[in-house]
């Protein structure tokens, strides 16, 4: 690890640091399994909020919790759970409601007993940070006090690569009554190569359907045929976006070069490690394997 802390220009530590681990939970199961597998051997406490309410004020079952006996019984002795009850309140931009939870998960972090330096991954479940980046992370000394991760962008499933542009997720080094929940640009520091962003990876066909109606970004849904399940079903296998949008670029030549649908990829290699271990179960995720239930 010595010769890794000095590649980046870091010096080794003599004990690594406590990592903390916080999401906002919504219904990403099988995600979350993915994410929490790859990073256990290298996180202290994972810290996990959800809500009975959707960003946008529609009631949901508390998916984590109908699962947490039999999906994630392993991680009890280092798991820090919370549910936030939602406010419900109608008409009300979504990203209120998100603020409104991200501030809750703040208040969780410091129950779970985060301290000074300790390292804390904010990101999104989707966000799944590759275990050797933050075993670097945690035994280097010297990292920036922000960092943000570079992360491969996947959409539906690890067959459709779009770019290496997913950068939302960072690191921080934890400072009592400074450091809060975020989801923004917070620094200039990134960490290319760090993991994979997979953006609407869902088993069912309705869980595209709830996420959809469910996060802020609901204003998308323009006509209600985007939510017809065969609609769903062969944007999935087209590699095609959901609300017909265009790519979200800055220059006319991303732009152009990224219209139309994302092309296929073939390769399993360099994906998280519990997915491939476990290919049967998550042969959804998996190229060649578009049709959902």
């Amino acid at each position: 690890m010595e010769a890794l802390c000095k590649l980046h220009g870091w010096n080794v530590r003599r004990e690594p640091r406590r990592v903390f681990d916080a999401v906002l939970f919504n219904n990403e199961v099988d995600l979350l399994s993915i994410r929490w597998n790859e990073l256990n051997p290298y996180v202290s406490e994972f810290v996990l909020l959800e809500s009975n309410s959707t960003f946008t004020g529609r009631q949901k079952p508390t998916y984590f919790a109908l699962n947490r006996r039999k999906v994630f019984a392993s991680f009890e002795s280092k798991l820090t759970y919370g549910m936030i009850g939602g406010r419900f309140v109608r008409g009300e931009n979504p990203f209120v409601e998100e603020a409104y939870q991200r501030k809750g998960l703040d208040g969780l972090i410091k129950y779970a007993g985060i301290d000074e330096d300790d390292l804390l991954i904010m990101s999104d479940v989707d966000e799944i940070p590759s275990g050797h980046t933050i075993n670097l992370l945690r035994w280097c000394d010297d990292i920036p006090e922000i960092l943000h991760l570079r992360l491969r962008n996947y959409l539906y499933s690890f067959e459709f690569f779009s770019d290496n542009d997913s950068w939302r997720a960072s690191v921080h080094k934890y400072r009592n009554g400074k450091t809060t929940y975020s989801h923004y640009r917070q620094s200039d520091d990134i960490l290319s190569d760090s993991g994979w962003h997979c953006s609407f990876c869902f088993r069912r066909i309705s869980d595209f359907v709830f996420k959809m109606t469910a996060y802020s970004h609901v204003d998308r849904i323009k006509f209600s045929y985007y939510l017809d399940p065969r609609r769903i079903q062969a944007v999935i296998c087209q590699g095609m976006d959901l609300f017909d949008m265009l790519p979200e670029e800055y220059t006319f030549k991303d732009l152009i070069g990224k219209m139309g649908p994302i092309p296929h990829s073939y390769s399993a290699v360099n994906l998280p490690r519990y997915l491939i271990e476990n290919a049967g179960e998550f042969k959804f995720l998996l190229p060649g394997n578009c049709i959902r239930v």
